[in-house]
């Protein structure tokens, strides 16, 4: 039973030189029961590219948008060109504004996801919130409510969201879980809760080792000490394989790249089986 994920669009190009990149990531999914997209990138680059890559996007049943950033929620809008999906899948929290706060001028940088619930039901499209866990077919799961018990892994106070601009926790963050063997893959949009916190929960719900981890990590602003005990703390728990890409950092790529057994590093184009 074979599970199957295609890199649609990521920060970073490939070998494919007539993919187009951008700051985001969006993935195409097939399961022997399902086929749909987690995450849309910024603009909708990710379904051009679909057509380089023999992705189908008419077999695209549902989104899963991990979180209410712009550079995985703004894609999903044109999405609606290709194929009209019958539901999203969201996190709690979903339809609060995001920005980004600069000190320097006190500022604010608009980063949501440039679509509304009202949107949603003029488009006669479903919206699905994940709780702790939502099974999608046999293959499949989503999760979401992370406990937070890592005190390393912290959230930049720059982020905030709301009317009065609070600091962001984002409840609203969901991963994608998948079957691998005996086990599960976690796949993250930008581990804002901590990536550490996430394949914990993953392993306590289901009670299955997790082997590995795809996505981003958002460990690009962390401190090298983080990042050792990070990598460290992953393979302590079993891990057998990391693919991480988007948000994961320079660092974090310079490390795959030097240490192949490690793990490795995602870009557009790239396609992973599990």
């Amino acid at each position: 039973m074979t599970v199957s994920m295609k890199v649609m669009v990521e920060d970073t190009g490939s070998e494919h030189l007539a993919l187009g990149k951008e700051h985001g990531l969006s993935l195409y999914v097939e399961t022997p029961q399902s086929t749909f997209v987690f995450d849309c990138g910024a603009s909708g680059l990710a379904w051009r590219n679909a057509a380089f890559m023999r992705a189908d996007l008419k077999k695209v049943g549902f989104a899963v948008i991990s979180h209410s950033h712009y550079d995985h929620a703004g894609g999903f809008p044109a999405l609606r060109e290709y194929v009209s999906p019958s539901s999203v899948y969201i996190g709690h929290g979903f339809w609060q504004e995001k920005f980004a706060f600069a000190p320097e001028g006190n500022k604010y940088t608009y980063l949501g996801a440039g679509f509304s619930a009202e949107d949603l039901k003029e488009w006669n499209i479903k919206a699905c919130e994940v709780g702790e866990l939502t099974k999608l077919d046999d293959s499949a799961w989503l999760m979401g409510n992370f406990p937070r018990n890592e005190a390393m892994e912290t959230i930049p106070e720059r982020f905030v969201c709301g009317e009065d601009k609070h600091r962001d926790d984002f409840q609203d963050e969901i991963c994608l879980v998948l079957r691998e063997g005996d086990g599960v893959a976690v796949v993250t949009g930008c581990s804002h809760p901590g990536i550490l916190n996430m394949v914990t929960a993953v392993h306590k719900r289901l009670g299955l080792p997790v082997y590995s981890v795809v996505g981003g990590t958002h460990l690009k602003e962390a401190d090298a000490e983080r990042i050792d005990k990070t990598l460290a703390e992953l393979h302590r728990m079993g891990l057998k394989r990391m693919a991480l890409c988007h948000c994961s950092g320079d660092a974090v790529r310079s490390r795959l790249e030097q240490d192949t057994a490690a793990g490795c590093v995602l870009s557009t184009g790239d396609m992973l089986e599990f």
